[in-house]
């Protein structure tokens, strides 16, 4: 039987598809893929590697960080024998002493100056106190200074200043006295953290 003339016939089992088209997009999939893969790989070996040069540094701060306690608990034990406690507290007490020679007064005055409201007067300032070594650096002191003012709110705004200054820290207000008649001024005693640039 003949065919209708014009009409075609498809003799394939199914319609055609477009093979090539999708075999090209799945190998495009496959290599972004792929790619992705040996970018994470390299990724990952390179933060290994980061990891374990990080793990022998902190080895190497550990190690030496336990010879240096070692050594101080040498010579802690040292020094405390009772036949060094005497060369312990002359050498203490030269540091210190040494250590308020070079304080500079002008410059303490100097340093007081800018942080000093107008309506504020330094009564005295007594011979700053260095703290202990193992609780701050020997150029910080500790200033204990009385002030006089007619108004309170001058000695808080004096406290402000004095913590907001990079040469002055952590202030406190020791004690206060009220006007007397022959002293018709507010007294504030006050202790505050002095870093002097020697």
């Amino acid at each position: 039987m003949r065919n209708a003339p014009g009409a075609s016939i498809n003799l394939a089992s199914s319609p055609f598809t477009a093979e090539r088209a999708r075999t090209a997009g799945v190998l495009a999939a496959c290599a972004v893929l792929t790619l992705s893969l040996l970018t994470f790989t390299g990724l990952i070996l390179g933060e290994r590697h980061q990891a374990s040069a990080l793990r022998k540094v902190i080895d190497t701060q550990r190690t030496a960080m336990r010879s240096l306690q070692q050594e101080q608990a040498r010579l802690t034990g040292i020094l405390a024998k009772p036949e060094n406690a005497d060369v312990f507290s002359k050498s203490v007490f030269l540091n210190e002493l040494i250590s308020r020679r070079a304080v500079s007064w002008t410059r303490v005055f100097e340093d007081l100056q800018p942080v000093l409201p107008y309506n504020v007067r330094l009564v005295s300032v007594h011979l700053p106190q260095v703290p202990p070594s193992d609780t701050a650096a020997t150029n910080h002191l500790q200033l204990d200074m009385v002030v006089g003012t007619e108004r309170p709110e001058a000695a808080v705004e004096l406290l402000s200043r004095l913590i907001a200054s990079p040469l002055f820290g952590a202030a406190r207000l020791v004690n206060q006295q009220p006007p007397t008649q022959n002293d018709p001024q507010f007294r504030y005693r006050i202790s505050v953290a002095y870093v002097q640039k020697f």
